[in-house]
């Protein structure tokens, strides 16, 4: 046998280095660990609430604020996230339900927002999601609500009308879809796996280079990479972490049909979990209506926004489903309730509509 190769002196001292610098990361970490446990000591004797975002915020912008590198800002956003999560953790573990199962949209989306020391409840619909939030079995959920180019999860909107439930974050993820299948191949592809909203988001795609696959719709498309990793003969449509987690090829990158894809999640909770966060200067709030069906009944809910200077800046409609050709109105208007333009434009709103529900109002994702 060859020799080892004998390690450069220099090399070897700045591993030394590096050691003696992990050490010392070590134990300051854990000293805050401690500080973390008597913050929560604190909070469980006077009822505050442990998670607090707005905090999260501002710790990440004070610790961008001070680095100087070479450290990137968002690497050094990233790290902070997660030693906030695992002391968080050491406080009050924070249970989050996600649609599952493992390496969803949904579950990224959870642990960007959370950090990956939350306590994930992975379920098998977003109707579990909204149940498992608002019966309490999770603190907090997390659904999609809006993809750039298949527009709005219409269950999710559904399930905002009747839910206890209000939206106090939201989560927006650049998308990469990827073909995964256990060959390495696009020969012999008899299915294609996926949610419905990634089905649509890359049907150019599937029917250029698969046009005789089946497309199948799945509950997930973690579940659709899940099935696929037991038939040779179904590929899926999923994230780089699905194929990690399943054991499958990546057949085809980045199968989208629109390079710029983001899918905007909403992080939901009762309100006794967490109260309304405080403006923040940019801001969104959301809210469902009806109105009389009757000439002019649109212009008339649009007015007071006009009036009081708020935008507008999603509506969408869904039926009301009584046989009447009646519909609800989503609204997102771009402001907080607690500045007194939009408390102005919402209280006169209030008064032109059938049926009026905040259901949120929340710091917009920089």
């Amino acid at each position: 046998m060859p020799p080892a190769p004998v390690a450069d002196p220099e090399l070897l001292a700045l591993r030394d280095q590096i050691d003696a610098l992990d050490s010392q990361l070590l134990t300051l970490l854990n000293q805050r660990a401690h500080v973390a446990e008597q913050v929560g000591e604190i909070k469980r004797r006077d009822g505050t609430p442990f998670f607090r975002p707005d905090r999260v915020a501002q710790v990440i912008a004070k610790i961008k604020a001070a680095n100087q590198g070479p450290l990137k800002g968002e690497h050094v956003a990233a790290i902070w996230r997660e030693i906030m999560s695992a002391c968080l953790a050491l406080e009050s573990p924070q249970r989050v339900a996600v649609l599952g199962p493992f390496g969803t949209f949904c579950e990224q989306a959870a642990i960007e927002y959370f950090g990956g020391a939350a306590d994930l409840i992975y379920c098998n619909s977003f109707d579990e999601v909204f149940h498992a939030t608002a019966s309490g079995s999770a603190q907090y959920g997390v659904v999609g609500v809006e993809n750039m180019t298949e527009g709005v999860v219409t269950r999710s909107l559904d399930l905002f009308l009747h839910t206890p439930t209000h939206v106090v974050g939201e989560v927006s993820l650049l998308i990469r879809h990827n073909l995964l299948r256990k060959e390495n191949s696009l020969e012999g592809v008899e299915a294609v796996l996926a949610h419905p909203q990634a089905l649509a988001q890359c049907q150019n795609w599937l029917s250029k280079h698969l046009p005789n696959a089946e497309r199948r719709a799945v509950s997930s498309n973690a579940e659709g990479a899940r099935l696929a990793a037991q038939n040779p003969a179904y590929a899926a449509i999923a994230s780089e972490r699905a194929a990690t987690l399943f054991g499958l090829h990546i057949t085809a990158h980045a199968v989208q049909d629109e390079a710029y894809n983001r899918t905007r999640f909403a992080v939901i909770c009762l309100p006794q979990t967490m109260a309304t966060p405080p403006a923040t200067g940019r801001d969104c709030t959301s809210l469902i209506v009806s109105v009389a069906n009757r000439p002019g009944a649109m212009h008339d809910l649009l007015v007071p926004l006009k009036t009081h200077g708020v935008s507008m800046t999603r509506l969408e409609s869904r039926p009301a489903r009584t046989g009447q050709w009646e519909y609800y109105f989503y609204i997102d208007l771009d402001g907080h309730p607690s500045q007194p333009h939009v408390a102005s434009a919402l209280a006169e709103l209030r008064e032109l509509c059938a049926f009026y529900k905040v259901i949120g109002a929340y710091p917009l994702k920089s």
